[in-house]
């Protein structure tokens, strides 16, 4: 196993993982210097495409982003989503994995889900693919984004699915919107981190989609904390922009050869 993911590991109940989303060199080269991990998501293809699901995302567009995100991470753990339809069986799942890896140099791939890819998964660790797990809201395969573990029969099967993702050989496990209480019994059940999105402060580390940290993506939902607004700074600068080249103070002798 990768050192860098045996780091991770030994960071369970000792100091919390820090891990965000890239899709670009110039986002990941600045948020390296602080994660543990950067995710490419297919978050982008909401964030970036203004798609209505995760599931048009393309393993050609996943390669790219992660092409690009590769070269500004030198520090941090690289783990690239395996976007919908990629992973229908272990044959499948193992060819664009492969593909993937070849292609980005990242250092893990993510796949959602619990006992229906345990096998998958397997087959992927068999051949030292090293995998991270995904549970609770599944944004590939869901229906309703409402949160899970609220259900008796829901949080057992959830809690079962990490200990099964734990006995393929995932060395994290995201739980998204998974309620806090069993957040909390799984991150103590399991020996793995788990990554927290909108699943309390009880998880071995948080998550969050870069865009919507810096206010750029205008989501709305109750696990996004906004610590920045780079819209209005956005905003700001080209409207001085503007000024300046309708006034003729742009460009000046300085900016002109």
């Amino acid at each position: 196993m990768q050192k860098k993911i045996l780091d991770l590991i030994k960071k369970k109940n000792k100091s919390k993982i820090v891990c965000l989303t890239a899709y670009s060199k110039n986002v990941a080269s600045i948020i390296d210097k602080y994660c543990d991990i950067v995710l490419v998501g297919d978050s982008l293809g909401s964030v970036l495409y203004n798609f209505s699901s995760t599931k048009k995302v393309t393993l050609d567009m996943m390669i790219e982003h992660s092409k690009s995100v590769r070269m500004g991470i030198e520090k941090s753990l690289m783990v690239v989503d395996m976007p919908y339809g990629t992973y229908k069986n272990p044959n499948e799942a193992l060819k664009n994995a492969k593909k993937i890896i070849s292609k980005t140099m990242c250092d893990a791939i993510k796949l959602e889900g619990g006992k229906k890819v345990v096998q998958i998964i397997k087959t992927l660790i068999k051949n030292k693919i090293p995998v991270m797990g995904h549970l609770g809201v599944l944004p590939q395969s869901a229906t309703s984004f409402r949160f899970k573990g609220k259900e008796k029969t829901e949080r057992k099967i959830i809690l079962r699915d990490s200990k099964l993702l734990e006995e393929a050989g995932v060395f994290s496990i995201v739980l998204e919107c998974v309620e806090s209480s069993l957040a909390k019994e799984i991150t103590k059940t399991i020996k793995i981190p788990t990554i927290g999105i909108g699943a309390s402060v009880h998880c071995d580390g948080q998550v969050l989609v870069t865009d919507d940290l810096i206010g750029l993506n205008k989501i709305k939902a109750r696990f996004v904390k906004r610590y920045s607004n780079i819209e209005k700074q956005i905003n700001d600068a080209v409207l001085k922009f503007k000024k300046d080249v309708v006034t003729n103070k742009f460009p000046t002798k300085k900016h002109s050869y």
